[in-house]
């Protein structure tokens, strides 16, 4: 059976956390494979919203088996905490697995990750201040902690001690800032030992055996494609690769059984954080959107950027990620505009631009070059099938189709679990 991908085609926020939710009753384990809690995901299941910052979608599905993957940065406290949120709420989390090679973020990370961006004053980077920068930098220097540490606390020891040595000097003399105790961070973790060592597993064999077993298994990135590291808004970024690509590394799933990756595109656009962003909108339009969508982030608590659709974008999704299909989402935020704008390709000092510009200097110079599309003014929340919606909402989508090279499989036309028009099957 297939492994499928699911991953946001603009700078996150897309709705992934519905489209994952969506799935979840067609598909066997629901597994994120990058990123940390700097990642928001919001399902809305009748009357019950319930915003997901570290676990999988999936858990809100019974039957599912949700999977904390390998390139997954992993905040103790913080899962600890969202697992006792949802138990409270009467969800059933006991079926979670945690890959013991997953990386840990710790107190060192966050301290770090807040000095540094403060000390970047106007050239911060926007990241949220939760160590995920800092955990996967310890990650690439070989020198990170890792879930299956804390069951050996001879090693967490040895790796704290070795960790805090020189990032305490730099705490010290760089950053004017107090010594983070060794002890106390080594004793905070083995008491983590504990609570987590039940969900501990080898996801890489368990997740290859259920597919050899006909399972269907869904990746979930958090962020979006334009937030990867090496294909992002560098260095407007986060710092590990959401786009496709990266549900293998960040899985132990190997790239032919992959079989479908999906694209959650917004009907318009938005960001969260510091960098470029061609189509933002300064005006009462994009103040509109921003109302309308309730267009603030689900962990950061911070207000989106919001835009008008950019096609350039979309289609360099669907090159990068190798998209088979779009979950197009928030279709019913456009309702109410008389025409709406969409950007077809970029004018860069005088010359046109179809395609995403090579250069980070290039995109900040972008400027829209639009299409008008006509608007619509009917309720979509209701819809149940495409002929439901009106026909310029037809036409949008039709449009959005052929300038993003990917087949629209499905739209969101409201919040709910049931407000979804499937235009064909993600597993046929």
């Amino acid at each position: 059976m297939p492994a499928l991908v699911l991953v946001g085609a603009q700078w996150g926020d897309e709705g992934k956390g519905k489209a994952t939710d969506l799935l979840g009753g067609s598909v066997d384990y629901v597994v994120r494979y990058q990123g940390g809690n700097n990642a928001g995901h919001t399902v809305v299941i009748g009357d019950q919203k319930y915003a997901l910052h570290l676990l999988p979608s999936g858990i809100l599905t019974p039957g599912c088996t949700p999977v904390i993957g390998n390139g997954v940065v992993v905040d103790p406290g913080v899962l600890l905490q969202e697992i006792r949120t949802l138990q409270e709420r009467d969800v059933d989390t006991s079926k979670l697995l945690i890959s013991g090679n997953a990386h840990l973020i710790t107190p060192y990370h966050r301290t770090l990750d807040k000095v540094t961006e403060r000390f970047l004053g106007k050239r911060k980077i926007g990241t949220t201040g939760r160590g995920i920068g800092p955990a996967y930098a310890d990650k690439i220097n070989r020198v990170g902690i890792r879930v299956q540490d804390l069951f050996d606390p001879g090693i967490l020891q040895q790796k704290v001690e070795s960790a805090l040595r020189d990032k305490n000097q730099m705490l010290v003399k760089m950053f004017n800032r107090r010594e983070l105790s060794v002890q106390a961070i080594v004793e905070e973790y083995l008491e983590y030992a504990d609570a987590i060592k039940d969900y501990v597993a080898d996801t890489t064999y368990i997740l290859n055996k259920a597919l050899d077993e006909d399972k269907v298994v869904l990746l979930e990135g958090g962020q979006g494609t334009l937030l990867d590291v090496d294909h992002g808004t560098y260095p407007f970024v986060t710092s590990s690769n959401p786009t496709s690509g990266g549900a293998c590394a960040g899985s132990g799933i190997g790239p032919t059984k992959i079989t479908r990756v999906i694209g959650i595109l917004k009907a318009y656009t938005t960001r969260v954080g510091s960098g470029p962003f061609p189509t933002e909108l300064l005006d009462e339009d994009g103040d509109k959107l921003r109302t309308i969508g309730h267009e603030r982030g689900v962990t950061t608590g911070r207000d989106r950027r919001c835009g008008w659709f950019d096609a350039v974008i979309a289609r360099y999704a669907t090159r990068v990620n190798g998209l088979t299909d779009f979950f197009l989402t928030k279709l019913d935020v456009l309702t109410g505009w008389e025409q709406i704008p969409v950007c077809v390709a970029y004018e860069i000092d005088g010359v046109r631009h179809d395609e995403m510009p090579m250069s980070q200097t290039d995109f900040h110079h972008a400027k829209p070059v639009y299409e008008m599309l006509p608007g619509w003014s009917e309720d979509l929340t209701e819809a149940k099938t495409f002929d439901d919606l009106p026909k310029n909402a037809q036409a949008y989508v039709k449009a959005l189709e052929d300038m993003s090279g990917a087949p629209i499989s499905a739209i969101g036309v409201g919040p709910g679990r049931d407000q979804t028009i499937a235009m064909r099957s993600f597993l046929d």
